[in-house]
């Protein structure tokens, strides 16, 4: 059956679809449109219908730029009672449920889908919200999940194979198909920092690159490969879009703080075990933590060296005071 799979996900691609050293035709983002921060939710850590309805209103209604949640089977935290709703069924809803607002998949791995129907998908979504999808694709990486629910897990090369030849299909899907999309092309965001094949592929394919944490020597440093990649195929580099992804905690003062921090410490495993000071020290290590001061200062910190937008990772998924307190006190100020 495995055989029987990679044949057919691996089948040659014909000539016109084969990867090119050159940049692809990417869609280009409005700088002066999207704002600086967004929300990302984990899909798979308790999210269920009511709370993503509640969620595309409230993170519009509040002025966010992006919602965006993952594409995954099952929790990642060893939750398996955790509600976990379709990627692609909640995002159909999206595009009903909001008038405005840029939102997708990060991302949505190849190894779920065959490349031609996530175009498919895709263009579906975008034509009902108006052309406001923005595709995170990837390479998938949870061996847990794939193998959990049947679904061949790869060798990291035949996996980077499958996203570099998916693309290139989800393309010529778009081109082959009808209805079109309503942004044509639209706009791929990936992630990665693999300097040998992610990079340069980001270059070639990327509306916007997303790094999957804050860590601001790493982000120099990778930034200087993919800007390298850029100019070696012709590339402005300033046409790619730089985001992170970060966890967050904020209060409007120590107290607000703390008791957040509290809240976030039972939800996440990997916090369980520290006192709440503690907690916030290692959240703290690759992401935001503070009172909206505070936040500002660590985001205009990044924003400096070239993050254009921060998805902020969501976890507790009913707090609409936290989204409530950045959207008031933290967005007004790094506009």
């Amino acid at each position: 059956m495995l055989q029987k799979w990679n044949r057919l996900r691996f089948a040659k691609l014909p000539p016109h679809l084969g990867t090119s050293p050159t940049a692809a035709p990417v869609a280009a983002y409005d700088h002066t449109v999207v704002a600086k921060l967004g929300i990302m939710i984990e899909g798979q850590e308790g999210l269920n219908w009511d709370r993503w309805r509640s969620l595309c209103h409230d993170v519009e209604a509040l002025g966010f730029a992006s919602l965006r949640r993952s594409e995954h089977l099952i929790s990642l935290m060893g939750h398996d009672d955790r509600d976990c709703i379709d990627c692609w069924t909640s995002l159909a809803l999206a595009a009903e449920w909001t008038k405005s607002i840029q939102f997708g998949p990060m991302v949505s791995p190849m190894t779920f889908h065959h490349p031609a129907v996530l175009a498919r998908k895709a263009a579906a979504v975008d034509l009902l919200s108006g052309g406001r999808l923005i595709l995170g694709v990837g390479a998938g990486w949870n061996q847990h999940e794939h193998e959990t629910f049947g679904v061949p897990f790869l060798t990291t090369k035949e996996r980077m194979d499958l996203l570099e030849n998916g693309v290139a299909r989800i393309r010529d899907t778009w081109k082959m198909s009808n209805p079109k999309p309503a942004q044509n092309p639209i706009p791929l965001l990936m992630g990665g920092r693999g300097e040998r094949r992610a990079l340069p592929m980001i270059a070639r394919e990327a509306s916007e690159w997303n790094l999957s944490h804050m860590d601001a020597a790493e982000y120099q440093q990778k930034r200087g490969v993919l800007e390298e990649s850029c100019r070696t195929i012709g590339r402005d580099p300033s046409t790619i879009r730089h985001s992170t992804m970060a966890t967050y905690i904020i209060g409007r003062d120590r107290a607000d703080l703390r008791e957040r921090a509290g809240k976030l410490r039972e939800f996440l495993p990997s916090l369980q075990g520290f006192e709440v000071d503690e907690a916030m020290s290692e959240v703290r290590k690759r992401g935001l933590v503070g009172t909206p001061e505070e936040i500002v200062d660590q985001i205009r910190s990044y924003a400096a060296m070239g993050v254009d937008l921060f998805m902020l990772q969501h976890f507790l998924l009913d707090d609409q005071d936290a989204l409530r307190l950045l959207a008031s006190e933290v967005i007004p100020a790094i506009a």
